[in-house]
């Protein structure tokens, strides 16, 4: 009877749900589509004008800066944070002392805020590793670069040994003991036999990784502002720095043009992470 009457009721309790849905997420995300094809200051003040914005926007060499600056920050972060997580859950997961005191250590900086992160890691970099009297992050794009490679891997490494210890703790004890008997090596019990058989973590850490290298703002703002002369600016920051620091209506739209392109862009390479990773599963 109980779940009859569950059944029966759904809809009632998913209304909330639903509409809070619809008016936080959809509708602004559809009227922000609406919006990158139009001239305004405000929301009520609303000109269309095509597909204006968007030839703007790939005429515009910040971005395209922004753009290869953001693919390549975040291919090196996901392999990075990715490999150096599992790394160390693999060392966390062999019976050490200690080992819940280092899970902690590691998780903590995961529990900072993004923008408290940067200005943390600003007052060390240009504090402490000054060079010839100037701020070590002003001094050029590749130090702001591998500055903000530090901070994210620091930030995210331990998320991600949760995630790989979770998974190596998946595998059973006995196909790992049928593997030493038979005469496997340790590197052929982690290729042959645990990588493969995390591959879930694999997909999940990747996904993560790689959207939010992707999405990085507030680490990028507080930690370099873009600096020297835009050129440490990675997507999110440069439609920011579009959309409010540059004066004129035209530069609202183009804004809003960015950041359209920048949401197709993440969720097509976001799409193919998963269907490159999941199908490793399959295999498995």
């Amino acid at each position: 009877m109980v779940g009859k009457s569950i059944k029966k009721w759904w809809p009632v309790f998913l209304l909330p749900t639903a509409v809070a849905f619809a008016i936080g997420f959809v509708w602004p995300f559809i009227w922000g589509i609406y919006l990158s094809f139009c001239k305004f200051t405000t929301v009520k003040n609303v000109k269309f004008i095509g597909f204006s914005n968007y030839s703007k926007v790939f005429a515009d060499p910040t971005f395209s800066h922004a753009f290869w600056l953001t693919v390549l920050f975040a291919f090196l972060s996901s392999v990075l944070i990715n490999i150096l997580a599992f790394a160390i859950a693999l060392a966390l997961t062999r019976g050490l002392k200690g080992t819940n005191v280092f899970r902690t250590i590691f998780f903590m900086p995961n529990l900072i805020g993004g923008i408290v992160l940067g200005y943390i890691w600003q007052t060390l970099l240009n504090g402490l590793l000054s060079k010839w009297g100037q701020p070590l992050l002003a001094l050029s794009a590749f130090n702001g670069f591998w500055g903000m490679i530090i901070l994210l891997c620091w930030q995210q490494i331990g998320y991600m040994m949760i995630i790989y210890i979770a998974g190596l703790n998946n595998i059973s004890g006995d196909l790992i003991e049928a593997a030493e008997i038979d005469g496997a090596t340790p590197a052929q019990i982690l290729f042959k036999i645990k990588i493969p058989m995390i591959m879930p973590s694999i997909t999940i850490c990747t996904f993560l990784t790689l959207t939010n290298g992707f999405k990085m703002f507030d680490q990028n703002l507080s930690l370099t502002g873009g600096e020297p002369a835009k050129q440490s600016q990675l997507l999110a920051l440069n439609i920011y720095d579009t959309f409010y620091a540059r004066s004129g209506a035209q530069w609202k739209g183009i804004g809003q043009a960015k950041a359209v392109v920048f949401f197709l862009i993440v969720v097509i390479i976001a799409l193919i992470q998963l269907r490159a990773t999941t199908s490793r599963e399959v295999q498995q």
